[in-house]
């Protein structure tokens, strides 16, 4: 067996950092993050997230590879006055609260079923 061990795919090591941030020498306005420990669940949930927002003008990710635990997500803003950060800390921020809404709605589903089977 040539797979890593488990516990690899999500802990980070020690001075390991969770976003690495550089910017793009090549593209105005835009930046790449390196997300470690993550896969296609959480950069396709970004990704979607970034695209909504008007003044991202480019969002997109990759899995370099499978046995990588890392998403490489580029994001390209419309000014500099929004940046590539910016744009990801509202992606992000966006996602939470549109999941707690999920969750709240889940759980008055769950409720209203387990009423209505007593």
């Amino acid at each position: 067996m040539n797979a890593p061990p488990t516990f690899e795919s999500f802990l980070l090591f020690e001075g390991e950092k969770k976003i690495i941030k550089e910017q793009d020498t090549k593209v105005r306005n835009a930046a790449i993050f390196t997300i470690n420990k993550e896969d296609h669940t959480l950069g396709n949930l970004i990704k979607t997230q970034l695209l909504k927002d008007p003044r991202v003008i480019f969002a997109g990710y990759k899995v370099p590879h499978p046995l990588e635990h890392k998403v490489i997500l580029r994001i390209q803003t419309s000014s500099s006055e929004y940046t590539p950060q910016d744009a990801l800390m509202n992606a992000i921020t966006d996602l939470l609260s549109e999941l707690s809404l999920l969750e709240e709605r889940f759980k008055y589903a769950v409720h209203e079923r387990l009423e209505v089977m007593d």
